[in-house]
């Protein structure tokens, strides 16, 4: 995701990642713990203090955002999947399909891609450009530098903090604010059930997703770079290992395995949510009156026809 990035402020992108790769050990000798999914943005923070990137700004994320290349068949493919709710089968049940990216990626680039206008929501890594001042709350102004840039890290998404945005769709408390993700809730009572999720990913962060999806009888996908080896050969390893309930290549182009495989399963949660709608329907208006016709073969009235109203 970073490449337009490192292009446009000319940074070398592998020399970045390979210090990134260094700092969890050269602050575990400094006696300090870092988190290696997100001890990224930090580095990042430290090229736009000490120069390489000064004035990296949001809006700056956001432009370079429009220049990510997507995999084959994005972001066409999340059209494709929204039109199963209107066929024929579907149409009469006012289905509707979200789709959420959860990234520890930068959201400012995300939001400028081309995939963005297809998106409901995005919980990403995000920074701030001027941070808040001791006092704030006794100052009436508070005093913004000229030159913005990015200095403080506000949101940072690892790969347990990507099972908690998990929640707050299935809770719905991305929708509704008054809604505490830690809220105790009846599974009846949220707004997107577990099982009616189809989550799609390909790095080792999402593992604990991936188990907690799986776990309460969602629908788990890795995705590799079909031009990766070592890619396939992980996402392998997560089907082996039962993580998820397979792979496929990141091609969402019609007719791709990836694209039939989810296609298939988005019709199988339809059909799963319209038989349940409709068992409940029946528990709640139980059986309608019958008639019964009684005819005794001995019966001088067998020719008659004797029915019974049963209330």
């Amino acid at each position: 995701m970073q490449t337009p990035l490192f292009e446009y402020y000319g940074i070398d992108e592998g020399l970045f990642w390979r210090e990134v790769n260094q700092l969890p050990r050269l602050y575990m000798e400094r006696g300090l713990r870092v988190s290696s999914d997100t001890i990224y943005l930090n580095h990042l923070l430290s090229y736009v203090k000490n120069g390489p990137m000064r004035g990296l700004t949001n809006q700056k994320l956001i432009e370079l955002g429009s220049e990510l290349e997507l995999y084959p068949g994005l972001p066409s493919f999340l059209s494709e999947l929204a039109e199963i709710a209107n066929n024929e089968e579907f149409q009469n049940h006012d289905f509707k399909i979200e789709h959420y990216i959860i990234s520890t990626g930068l959201a400012p680039m995300i939001k400028g891609s081309q995939i963005y206008p297809f998106i409901e929501d995005v919980f990403a890594c995000e920074f701030i450009e001027s941070p808040v001042s001791p006092n704030f709350m006794s100052q009436t102004e508070l005093s913004l530098p000229v030159d913005l840039e990015i200095s403080q890290v506000g949101m940072s998404v690892d790969n347990t903090i990507k099972t908690r945005f998990i929640f707050e769709i299935n809770k719905g408390a991305n929708k509704n604010h008054s809604i505490d993700v830690n809220t105790s809730m009846p599974h009846d009572d949220r707004r997107v059930p577990f099982d009616q999720m189809i989550y799609v990913a390909d790095g080792p962060s999402d593992v604990p997703v991936f188990a907690v999806i799986k776990q309460m009888g969602g629908k788990a996908y890795a995705v590799y770079d079909p031009r990766s080896e070592r890619e396939f050969e992980q996402s392998c390893e997560l089907v082996e290992r039962g993580r998820v309930h397979n792979n496929g290549p990141a091609d969402y182009t019609n007719g791709s395995p990836t694209s039939i495989w989810m296609k298939q399963k988005v019709r199988e949660i339809f059909r799963r949510m319209i038989k349940k709608k409709l068992t409940q329907l029946d528990e709640r208006t139980g059986s309608p009156p019958k008639h019964f016709s009684d005819k005794n073969p001995g019966n001088p009235l067998n020719e008659l026809k004797q029915e019974t109203f049963w209330k």
